[in-house]
C-alpha cells in the first residue's frame, strides 16, 4: 500500500487507514483481529481510534491485539479525546481534561506513547489558547509523537495552526481530520484550502459516505447494515435523501464502465483529492475491509473524477 507524508510533516501513513469506531460493539474481538492482520499484511499502517469509541473498548482492544500479535513498530497508532458523552457538558477540551485523557488513552491501549493524537472537536468554552498548551505538554512529554485536530472548521484549524507557529518551540498541528466523501465535500470550502495553506495534511473520515456509496442502500435498507441498528440509524440516515441517490447512480454507472465496485470508485475519488494523506475507512466485518483494499489499486480517470465532481458539486 502507499504511503504517504501528512502535510509537511515526516509523518508517513498508509493512503488508506483502518478505522475502529465498531470495535467492541458491532466488530468483535475475532473480528477486529482478522481485520488487522489483513489491513497490515495489505501494507497498511494507520490505525485510527478514540477515547469515546465503544465506551473505551475500541482502544483496549486495539491494545490487546498490539500486546497479542500485531508487531507496534510497523503501525501509526492514532487517537483522539475531548468528546464527552456522560460529562457535564459534551466536550471538555481543558488542560485538566485532556491531561487525563491521554493518561487514560494510554492506559488502555497498553502503550508508552501514541503516534498522533488529536483533538477530536472545538470546544468554544475553553480558551484555544489552553487546549493547545496542553496538547503541546502531551508531545512535549512524550506521550504522543504528531499532534492533530478533527472536525475543526477552517478557521478553527487555522487559529490553532498559526497560534502554534507564533510560539517558540510549540508543536505544531500535523493533521486535520474530517468527514469526506462525495456525500460530504464541505471541507473543500474552508478546510482544504486552509490545510493546504498551513502545511497540515488532511485524514477523511467516512470516506465511504457513512456506507451510503457502496450501494448497500438503493433498494431500501439492509437488516444487516448499520442503517438498521439503533445506535447508527440516524448517523445514516441524513445521506438516504435525493441528492445522496443522484451520486449512488453516478458511481454505480461509473463502476459499471471501469468494471470495479462502487467503493471502489467512492473510495478512490477521495483518497486522491489534494491534500489527503490518508482515506479512513470503518469496516465492521473482515469481509467488509477485503472487499474494500482492492481499491488501493484503482485510478480513476480523469473524465470521471470531473463527472462525480459536477453530481456532488456543492453549488
Amino acid at each position: 500500500m502507499e504511503q504517504r507524508y501528512v502535510g509537511r510533516s515526516g509523518l508517513s501513513v498508509s493512503r488508506l487507514g483502518l478505522g475502529t469506531m465498531t470495535w467492541g460493539r458491532d466488530t468483535d474481538a475475532d473480528e477486529a483481529a482478522a481485520q488487522l492482520r489483513t489491513f497490515l499484511d495489505a501494507g497498511g499502517t494507520l490505525v485510527d481510534t478514540a477515547d469515546v469509541y465503544t465506551g473505551g473498548d475500541a482502544e483496549r482492544l486495539l491494545g490487546r491485539l498490539l500486546r497479542e500479535s500485531a508487531p507496534r513498530s510497523e503501525l501509526v497508532i492514532s487517537t483522539k479525546a475531548v468528546v464527552t458523552p456522560n460529562g457535564r457538558r459534551p466536550r471538555d477540551a481543558s488542560r485538566r481534561h485532556l491531561i487525563a485523557a491521554v493518561d487514560d488513552s494510554l492506559n488502555r491501549l497498553g502503550l508508552d506513547y501514541v503516534d498522533l493524537w488529536q483533538l477530536h472537536t472545538y470546544d468554544e468554552e475553553v480558551p484555544l489558547e489552553e487546549t493547545l498548551a496542553a496538547l503541546d505538554a502531551i508531545v512535549s512529554s512524550g506521550r504522543a509523537v504528531y499532534a492533530g485536530v478533527c472536525d475543526y472548521t477552517g478557521w478553527q484549524l487555522a487559529a490553532a495552526a498559526v497560534t502554534q507557529k507564533s510560539i517558540p518551540g510549540r508543536i505544531p498541528i500535523t493533521s486535520a481530520q474530517a468527514e469526506y466523501s462525495l456525500l460530504a465535500r464541505e471541507p473543500e470550502r474552508e478546510l482544504l484550502p486552509a490545510a493546504a495553506h498551513l502545511g497540515v495534511g488532511v485524514l477523511a473520515w467516512s470516506p465511504l459516505g457513512r456506507g451510503v456509496l457502496t450501494g448497500k442502500y438503493r433498494t431500501g435498507i439492509p437488516a444487516d447494515s448499520r442503517a438498521a441498528t439503533p445506535h447508527f440509524a440516524d448517523f445514516v440516515r441524513p445521506y438516504l435523501d435525493e441528492r445522496s441517490r443522484a451520486v449512488v447512480e453516478a458511481v454505480m454507472t461509473a463502476a459499471d464502465g471501469l468494471g470495479v465496485s462502487p467503493l471502489a470508485v467512492a473510495l478512490s475519488w477521495v483518497r486522491d483529492q489534494p491534500g489527503v494523506a490518508s482515506a479512513i475507512v470503518g469496516a465492521r466485518t473482515h469481509a467488509q475491509l477485503k472487499g474494500v483494499l482492492p481499491a488501493e489499486e484503482v485510478v480513476l480517470p480523469i473524465e470521471i473524477r470531473e463527472a462525480l465532481d459536477d453530481v456532488s458539486s456543492l453549488d
